[in-house]
């Protein structure tokens, strides 16, 4: 599979900040085609924790496919302005989170994260609570 660009849609889900918690990912190809889904209970964490988890899953398996130009929209506000550098990293336990972003980004040719409303997100959203949900 030869794939130079996708889109990635994540979202991550706790019940109770911190409570159980899981990620959903989607991952499309430049016609849109969903190429790969990650639907994954994670354990006890927060909502922003989760959101991360949910990034670097999609970020770790677009480079596992080999792809190079990689774009991501979630509907985390935190999450978006913390990796575009408008809002600094002051929570400790993000802050690692954050770091793997960067490390994984840095194979990428391109790499874009933007805000979207959760109405957009409803696929990776599904998977998260699919996974809370038979967790």
């Amino acid at each position: 599979m030869n794939i130079n660009k996708v889109v990635i849609y994540t979202d991550g889900a706790a019940r109770g900040n911190p409570g159980p918690a899981a990620i959903g990912v989607v991952i499309k190809d430049e016609s849109g085609a969903t190429i790969a889904t990650i639907s994954l209970r994670l354990g006890v964490t927060t909502n922003n924790q989760a959101e991360y988890y949910a990034i670097i899953a999609g970020l770790e398996k677009a480079v596992s496919m080999g792809v190079k130009n990689v774009s991501v929209k979630s509907d985390s506000e935190l999450v978006v302005e913390q990796l575009n550098g408008r809002y600094k990293v002051k929570n400790a336990a993000l802050r690692p989170l954050y770091l793997k972003v960067v490390e994984l980004t840095g194979a990428l040719d391109s790499f874009a994260i933007s805000y979207i409303p959760r109405a957009q997100n409803a696929a990776a959203d599904a998977l998260a609570n699919k996974a809370l949900d038979n967790g």
